[in-house]
């Protein structure tokens, strides 16, 4: 089996360590001059080289020669992970008293120190405050914050950094061509910079793509971590400034049929969005683009990556919207026609005559249905006009139906704003849905609904949502129709909002409360999210 690259090249001497001027300099000098102290604290990010250090600085204290596979008895590693409870550190306590059996100093490494319990600190630290002369103590964590002040204070702490691009990447030219691997300059810089400033994770990685072609590219480093090419990214950005929905979602698609992560398409929006606003001339307007970084930043932590990144994505292109655009003419509230308002109010006001109960004392007795006439082959005679039934309606004619039944009505786009208000109705959800699609009467008998998102067409294509629609449009035009739903662009229901409701003679309208004041920043993201998502996917917090 063969050895990991960042363990084949791992550093022997501190000489040899790249990046941590500052903490092998002065290591170096205080073994020079035999100033060790008895505790030191090596703190930073993964990968930068704190166990490497610790382990070099435990043999050059005692004069011994360093190399990875070695093990002495006087050098211990502790792990802090798997032995961070009281016992083991009561252990070390009282083992620390024995001499060392060859070496000069006997020397403990408890690496990630910070995983140890409360009471475990405790027992370790007047051990570590008056140690034996022959006892070292090398301590290494990337969570300082967690360790007690009391430990901190009795160490010499050295805090590393993140190591410069510029030496990651030179680094990694030197082990590619030790190791005889091929790779182009510019793998080599998105290898460094995927690395984050860690050795070890980059070196991993040059160890991941190494046998993905006789030639390592950038389009193989890409490939192997879902990276989106940065075209595509660039026509994220650019629908994000158009504030032009379709287009971003055409463009998330084409992300998710890539086979890119949505983490790592965060990552890269958020690094050009921050290039933009350094350059100072941001595509995004500021109240839009900064709430937009700092949501990008919980994409990877989000137990729905995919789904979380499409939200945020397009409620930051419905955010710098005008009123007039298609945030506002989504919303009906938002775009009332003219005549809306005073007619509903004079429905509220009025007393509609058909609810309205006669007297009792002007009641009179049902005439009594005629009896069928015999069947004599002569004409029956022809009955009274209904008028009687319309100046008194039976109590069961008091409920008002939304959806008026047509016999033979035509079966295209006149029909639909009619469809629209039954849909309303009797179904919130689904009309929030269906007002967002364009009808299609092409084939006889056949509704075609052409969906901007394959969510809606998801949702559409539920038996439950097709019976309920096909009912209502059967109940309006008469005709029992076959519903198909499909995905397409329907620029013109986005852009202009949902077709027109039929005229106020037509409608039924219901007490409804004044009209508001128009409609805030929020509530205008609200509506153009439940448009796409449906008014029964959101949840408030």
């Amino acid at each position: 089996m063969g050895q990991a690259l960042y363990r084949a090249h791992r550093p022997k001497k501190l000489d040899d360590v790249v990046g941590q001027e500052h903490v092998t300099t002065a290591l170096s000098r205080a073994i020079k001059n035999g100033t060790i102290s008895h505790a030191y604290l090596l703190t930073g990010p993964r990968g930068v080289g704190k166990t490497s250090i610790a382990r070099i600085l435990a043999h050059e204290i005692n004069g011994l020669p360093y190399d990875d596979d070695s093990m002495h008895l006087d050098i211990i590693e502790i792990d802090a992970a798997s032995n961070r409870r009281i016992d083991e550190i009561r252990d070390l306590r009282d083992k620390v008293h024995i001499a060392p059996t060859s070496a000069k100093f006997k020397v403990y490494i408890i690496d990630e120190v910070h995983m140890l319990t409360k009471e475990a600190f405790n027992a370790l630290l007047k051990t570590l405050e008056e140690p034996p002369a022959h006892v070292v103590f090398i301590l290494a964590t990337t969570e300082v914050n967690k360790l007690p002040e009391t430990i901190i204070s009795r160490t010499q702490r050295y805090a590393f950094k993140p190591v410069d691009l510029p030496k990651v990447v030179a680094h990694l030219r030197a082990i590619a061509d030790d190791e005889k691997i091929k790779v182009d300059d510019a793998a080599l810089e998105l290898i460094a910079a995927h690395g984050e400033g860690s050795f070890r994770d980059s070196i991993s990685l040059l160890d991941q793509v190494r046998n993905s072609a006789e030639k390592v590219t950038l389009a193989d480093v890409q490939a192997t971590l879902g990276i989106a090419p940065q075209e595509l990214i660039a026509q994220l950005l650019e629908a994000l400034a158009a504030h032009d929905a379709p287009a971003l979602a055409v463009a998330l698609q084409a992300v998710h049929a890539g086979g890119h992560e949505p983490s790592q398409v965060a990552k890269q929006l958020g690094r050009a969005l921050r290039a933009q606003l350094l350059s100072g001339k941001p595509m995004l307007a500021t109240d839009v683009i900064l709430p937009l970084l700092g949501k990008l930043l919980e994409v990877s932590s989000s137990s729905d990556p995919k789904s979380f990144l499409e939200i945020i994505l397009l409620d930051a292109a419905f955010s710098g919207q005008a009123p007039a655009a298609s945030v506002a003419s989504a919303s009906p509230a938002a775009t009332p026609a003219p005549a809306a308002p005073k007619i509903m109010k004079e429905a509220v006001q009025a007393k509609p005559p058909v609810v309205t109960e006669p007297h009792p004392s002007t009641l009179r007795k049902a005439a009594p249905a005629p009896e069928p006439a015999p069947s004599t082959g002569a004409p029956a005679p022809t009955a009274e006009p209904a008028a009687a039934p319309a100046a008194h309606p039976e109590p069961a004619a008091a409920q008002p139906s939304p959806v008026q039944p047509a016999t033979g009505g035509a079966l295209d786009k006149s029909i639909w704003p009619k469809v629209l208000a039954a849909i309303k109705a009797k179904h919130n959800t689904l009309f929030s849905i269906v007002r967002a699609t364009e009808p299609r009467f092409d084939a006889p008998g056949t509704v075609t609904l052409i969906c901007a998102y394959p969510f809606h067409q998801k949702r559409l294509n539920e038996q439950r949502n097709k019976e309920v629609l096909g009912d209502i449009i059967q109940a309006v035009s008469g005709q029992n129709v076959r519903i198909v739903c499909e995905v397409g662009t329907p620029e013109a229901v986005i852009q202009a909002g949902p077709p027109p409701l039929p005229p106020a003679d037509e409608q039924v309208f219901t007490a409804q409360p004044e009209p508001t004041a128009a409609p805030t920043k929020q509530t205008q993201t609200v509506q153009a999210i439940s448009n796409i998502f449906g008014g029964a996917e959101l949840l408030e917090s």
